[in-house]
């Protein structure tokens, strides 16, 4: 009489593997870590993601910027035929400097919502390509087939948003540097 019979111990496996009655404690352990280090992070991430934002940003806008006033620049071409208006010898120094400053100005953390609201106008800007150059940035005319020059002007919509999260940061005072 005495004890019940204890289940095989594949059944005991599967049973478990099914029907998991408790973590195990290397289970708990590693969640708990787990947990630890993304509260790390986001308290990483709350003091340095503007921050971070912000200069990755200048270095961008400052790049492409420079890049504007080498003849190697790869979207100089792109500029100023779809603004044919302007004199390519015009247009494309003047957009470097605006790039050059835009990307000094983020680096600096000066000027901060000025140079957001002058960031979101230039990069509303590149859409021009979509409208006056459809067959640069569309393949067969369809919208939804993104050329590579498509590609590159419609991420614009992620660097625009990345400027409205800059715009989440600054101080609601009166100083005139932000």
């Amino acid at each position: 009489m005495g004890a019940s019979p204890q289940p095989a111990p594949l059944e005991a496996i599967m049973d478990q593997l099914i029907n998991p009655a408790q973590k195990r404690p290397w289970q708990i352990e590693s969640s708990r870590l787990w947990n630890r280090r993304v509260a790390q992070l986001k308290t990483v991430a709350e003091l340095y993601a503007h921050t971070l934002l912000r200069i990755s940003l200048g270095l961008v806008f400052l790049w492409f910027g420079l890049l504007k006033f080498t003849p190697v620049s790869p979207v100089a071409k792109l500029v100023a035929d779809t603004v044919p208006f302007v004199p390519a010898r015009v247009l494309v120094p003047t957009l470097a400097a605006l790039e050059v400053v835009i990307g000094i100005a983020l680096l600096l953390g000066r000027w901060t919502t000025a140079v957001v609201a002058v960031m979101i106008a230039h990069l509303s800007g590149t859409f021009l390509v979509l409208v006056v150059q459809p067959t640069v940035a569309f393949q067969n005319g369809n919208p939804l087939e993104l050329t590579m020059t498509g590609e590159f002007v419609v991420k614009n919509v992620v660097l625009i948003t990345a400027a409205l999260v800059l715009l989440t940061r600054v101080r609601a005072t009166a100083d005139p540097n932000d």
